[in-house]
C-alpha cells in the first residue's frame, strides 16, 4: 500500500468560466492529464493526499461534480481546505456530502494502516518568500486584487498555527509514521526554521506535504528537501507534471 500526493487540482466540472488555461499552456486539459496519470499509478488500496484548492466552486453543492470526479479515481483520498476552497463548509455538512472514497481534515486527524496524518491550511507569512522562484502569469480575466493587509494576514496565520497544533495533538502516538499536510508551505526555500516547522518538529512529523505554489521556474525544481528530520514535499500539480508523486 502506497501513499501518493497531488495538490491543487483546481477542478471546475460544476463551475463555469474557471479554466486554468489562462495560467499557461501546461494547464490545457489538466484534469484529463491528472486522471490519466493517476489511474496509471494509484491502486485501489493506496492513499492519495490532496492538500487544498480542490475545486473552484463557491458552494458545496457546486463542488459535487468535482468531488464525484475525484471519488471515481482509484484509491482513498484525504483532502484539506485550500485558500480557494470557498465551497468548504461545516464538518457536519462536509461529512454528509463526501463520496465514499474521500475523507477530509478539519481540526482532526486521519489514521490509515499505521500512518497518522494531521494538518491545517496555514496562510501567508512574512517569514519567507517565494517571489523569485515564480514565473508570474497574470490572469487576464481577474480584477485587480486589493493590496494585502499584513496585520490581518498575521491574525489568520496565528489562528492557522493553532489549528495545526490542535490537529497534530490528536496524532496516534503508536503510529509508524506521522505525516502532516498543509496547503501553504510551512517553511521557506532555504529550509530555515519557521513557526510552522517548529510545531512540526515538536510533534515529530517525518513528512510534510503541501501545495499552493504555482508557475515555479523550472531551474528551481525540485524545490524543498529534508531539514531537521522532516522531508518537505511540494505536490502542486503543475510542479509535478500533473502526476501523483509517491510519498511513502
Amino acid at each position: 500500500m502506497t501513499i501518493w500526493a497531488l495538490s491543487d487540482p483546481h477542478l471546475s466540472f460544476g463551475t463555469r468560466d474557471k479554466s486554468m488555461e489562462v495560467f499557461g499552456p501546461e494547464w490545457l486539459h489538466h484534469a484529463d492529464k491528472i486522471g490519466k496519470a493517476w489511474t496509471s499509478k494509484v491502486a485501489s488500496k493506496d492513499l492519495v493526499l490532496v492538500p487544498g484548492d480542490i475545486s473552484w466552486a463557491m458552494r458545496l453543492e457546486e463542488a459535487k461534480k468535482d468531488l464525484e470526479w475525484l471519488d471515481a479515481l482509484p484509491g482513498k483520498k484525504l483532502i484539506l481546505k485550500g485558500n480557494h476552497d470557498f465551497w468548504w463548509s461545516s464538518s457536519a455538512k462536509m461529512q454528509a456530502a463526501m463520496p465514499p472514497s474521500i475523507a477530509y481534515l478539519q481540526n482532526s486527524v486521519f489514521n490509515w494502516n499505521g500512518v497518522s496524518i494531521g494538518g491545517a491550511r496555514l496562510w501567508d507569512t512574512p517569514e519567507y518568500s517565494f517571489e523569485r522562484f515564480i514565473q508570474y502569469t497574470p490572469n487576464p480575466k481577474a480584477k485587480e486584487a486589493p493590496s494585502g493587509n499584513q496585520e490581518e494576514d498575521e491574525k489568520i496565520f496565528v489562528r492557522e498555527l493553532q489549528r495545526l497544533e490542535l490537529s497534530l495533538k490528536q496524532l496516534d502516538p503508536a503510529a509508524k509514521h506521522k505525516i502532516a499536510i498543509t496547503h501553504y508551505p510551512p517553511i521557506g526555500p532555504a529550509l530555515e526554521p519557521s513557526r510552522a516547522s517548529t510545531i512540526l518538529e515538536h510533534f515529530r512529523i517525518s513528512i510534510c506535504v503541501f501545495g499552493h505554489l504555482h508557475s515555479l521556474k523550472k531551474e528551481f525544481l525540485p524545490l524543498f528537501g529534508e531539514a531537521r528530520g522532516i522531508r518537505y514535499v511540494l505536490a502542486s500539480c503543475d510542479a509535478i507534471d500533473f502526476t501523483p508523486i509517491k510519498v511513502l
